[in-house]
């Protein structure tokens, strides 16, 4: 079967990172995210390195817990939804994924039954 590399080009920033923070991946959206500070040439790089105090401790307990961080910022009048949760591989806890993506600040919210 073909793999497809649906990631690439998708409009969300997708950044995944090992155990001990470590960037493996960044998709295009990412590197162009994070383009000021080094861009692709931040894969390689730990990115607890990225992260001032008091972001640095808290993703420091994220790497070790392995639980999920979900949040809103906004910055240069842009919202964005942050979505930081663990990936595994056949089970086992191998790191990070951290998900960035533009919202509206006015969005309908629906629930469901």
């Amino acid at each position: 079967m073909k793999t497809i590399d649906w990631i690439k080009e998708l409009p969300v920033a997708a950044t995944v990172c090992d155990a001990q923070g470590v960037i493996l991946e960044m998709n295009d959206e990412s590197v162009r995210t994070f383009a000021a500070d080094g861009g692709a040439a931040l894969i390689g790089t730990n990115a607890l390195d990225c992260h001032p105090e008091p972001a640095r401790t808290k993703m420091k307990a994220m790497l070790v817990a392995g639980r999920k961080n979900i949040y809103t910022i906004e910055k240069h009048c842009i919202k964005k939804l942050i979505y930081q949760c663990p990936w595994t591989e056949g089970g086992v806890y191998r790191g990070f994924v951290e998900l960035s993506m533009e919202i509206p600040f006015e969005m309908p919210h629906f629930v469901r039954g």
